[in-house]
């Protein structure tokens, strides 16, 4: 029997750990002034990189509950 700690505590573990560095890793590069968040391709990329961290994690859920109940 797959127990809870097996599968969702990997999972909770990598998007909330991995979710802080992401999150400190764009606020270095907002502080840095490395994006302009007025030059619309910033934007665009800016957006792009907080969709796929979602993506990323929709996906991972969707592949673990499959595993699990189909």
């Amino acid at each position: 029997m797959i127990t809870f700690a097996d599968t969702w505590m990997p999972f909770i573990y990598l998007y909330v750990v991995g979710g802080l560095f992401f999150l400190s890793g764009m606020i270095i590069v907002k502080k840095a002034k490395a994006v302009n968040f007025e030059k619309k391709r910033h934007r665009y990329w800016w957006n792009i990189s907080i969709f796929g961290y979602f993506y990323f994690m929709a996906i991972h859920a969707i592949f673990i509950i499959a595993a699990l109940y189909f």
